[in-house]
This record gives structure tokens, C-alpha cells and sequence, in this order.
């Protein structure tokens, strides 16, 4: 399970240190693609294996714009030697990455966020919008 919060620097070349944590989960390699709300989503490859199943059992009709918005902007990312992915430029642009990003882990994935955005949408969280959700799941 994906958990935690870690502040990271981005640097010119569109390089981010990957927390430990993480990477024990994740693997040397693993998927990074457009996210919802403005973010990236990192998947590890056996995490994407069933999302992908997942979204090919759908009909088409229903599967088409996830498809898209998913599967035309993932990359197969892998770890270098210091621990640093490298985001590319189209997916730096989607998540509007300044130097300061926020990785936070997300159960079965981690998300990539801008810092300023991450803390923004953090503060819009209510308690009663945490509340309404624990109710919808039974807690």
C-alpha cells in the first residue's frame, strides 16, 4: 500500500528523487500518467496490469475516453541509480509541475502533485466532506 506525503524538488531537467518508501513498493520501473484533478498518477506495473484489464472489459462505448486520457500519456518510467524518475515535458505541462512537488501515496497508486495546488486542494477537504464519504462506505 501506497502511503505518506514527501516534498521533492524538480530540478531543470525535469528530474524528481523518488521517496524510499515508495520505490520498495513500486519496483525500478513502474507508470506515470495524466491523473484527475490536475495531477499525475503512478502506478506499479502489476497495479496497471489490472487497471488495464479493468478498463478492456468495459464496452467501448464506456471505455473510449478513459482509454485516452489514460493510456495516450503514460510512460514506462524507471528509477536511476540515484533514485530520480524523470517526468517528461507533456506530463510537467498536464500536472502544471513548478520545482516544488508534492508525491503522496494514494492506497494502490501514488499521485505527483504541484505543491501550491496540492496544499489548495488540502485546504478545500472539509471534514464533512470526509464524513459524507465514510457514511457511503458503511463506517
Amino acid at each position: 500500500m501506497l502511503i505518506g506525503e514527501y516534498a521533492h524538488s524538480l530540478d531543470a531537467k525535469g528530474r524528481v528523487n523518488f521517496p524510499a518508501k515508495m520505490r520498495e513498493h513500486l519496483g525500478e520501473h513502474f507508470i506515470l500518467t495524466k491523473g484527475l484533478d490536475g495531477c499525475l498518477f503512478v502506478y506499479a506495473m502489476d497495479e496497471w496490469g489490472r487497471l488495464e484489464e479493468k478498463i478492456k472489459a468495459l464496452p467501448m462505448s464506456k471505455a473510449r475516453t478513459l482509454q485516452r486520457f489514460l493510456f495516450s500519456g503514460a510512460v514506462d518510467v524507471e528509477l536511476d541509480k540515484q533514485g530520480r524518475i524523470v517526468i517528461p515535458p507533456n506530463l510537467r505541462d498536464y500536472a502544471e509541475l513548478s520545482k516544488e512537488v508534492m508525491i503522496i501515496g494514494a492506497s494502490v497508486r501514488a499521485e505527483i502533485w504541484d505543491k501550491e495546488k496540492w496544499q489548495k486542494s488540502c485546504e478545500e477537504l472539509t471534514p464533512e466532506m470526509v464524513e459524507q464519504a465514510m457514511e457511503e462506505l458503511g463506517f
